[in-house]
């Protein structure tokens, strides 16, 4: 295997520029009365919006990068002979989408060898896009970010996609270990542990495409990214995958937490 490398800037250019591209088809239909919602078949919902913005995408990167590798929600993978491979999400929130919760975000990101070398969050209805390059560092519209230092768990807010999936003990764990519950989910959670905003971010159940950006993010920020159990997040395609990203100083806790007994 290759020695790891930093991003080329220009790649971690396209992929925001790419992002903020689905964001402004995604707005065509935010908020707006008779947005027609579907379920696929895992049961969850899929609009206009989530198969144009992916169709937007995979269009420019076949013209632009045909020989790149792409993996989406909402089309088939398509294969490469790059070594690159683009991970696309393409309404990351659909839920909140529907409802007209400013929320959701469009995310990007590009694998190499070594895992993600470039990660977006695009948040189009809040006009900001959080996003990082292996060694480049993380941003915020331009602004360095990085995690916040809080380092007790009574100081920090955890936040979720929701409480709903989480095992009984999961959540009683990270409840007796004194953190504040919050449920700013999906990438919009991310972004705000990136950001310095709370401390950490916890999704027991996710997709590839879900968390594809975030170990680039996380890193860069000054964080960490892991699995429920605290071992690397293996993003490889197929099958559920689990997150949690954190500022790092709270990590270990809530691993710890999370794998508390009920009793």
């Amino acid at each position: 295997m290759a020695p790891m490398t930093a991003a080329d800037p220009s790649l971690l250019e396209e992929a925001v520029a790419l992002a903020r591209a689905a964001g402004e088809v995604t707005l065509e239909w935010f908020d707006r009365a008779g947005l027609a919602v579907d379920r696929k078949g895992d049961g969850t919902p899929v609009t206009e919006a989530d198969r144009a913005a992916e169709r937007l995408v995979r269009e420019r990167l076949a013209a632009e990068r045909g020989d790149d590798a792409v993996i989406g929600e909402e089309e088939d993978d398509v294969a490469g002979t790059s070594g690159l491979t683009w991970v696309i999400d393409p309404i990351d929130g659909t839920k909140a989408f529907t409802r007209g919760v400013p929320l959701y975000a469009n995310l990007v990101a590009v694998l190499d060898e070594h895992g993600p070398v470039v990660g977006v969050i695009n948040l189009p209805a809040l006009a900001t896009t959080v996003y990082a390059g292996r060694g480049l560092g993380c941003f915020r519209d331009g602004r360095p970010v990085q995690v916040s230092q809080r380092s007790k768990p009574g100081e920090a807010v955890l936040s979720t996609s929701g409480y709903s999936g989480w095992p009984e003990a999961a959540l009683l764990g990270v409840k007796r270990a004194g953190f504040q519950l919050r449920t700013w989910g999906d990438g919009y959670g991310y972004a705000l542990v990136a950001c310095g905003a709370i401390e950490a971010m916890v999704d027991p159940e996710v997709s590839l495409w879900d968390v594809a950006p975030m170990p680039v993010i996380l890193a860069e920020a000054g964080g960490r990214f892991t699995t429920l159990d605290g071992g690397a997040a293996l993003l490889e395609p197929g099958g559920r995958l689990s997150g949690v990203a954190s500022n790092g100083l709270v990590h270990d806790a809530v691993v710890r937490a999370l794998g508390a007994p009920a009793a």
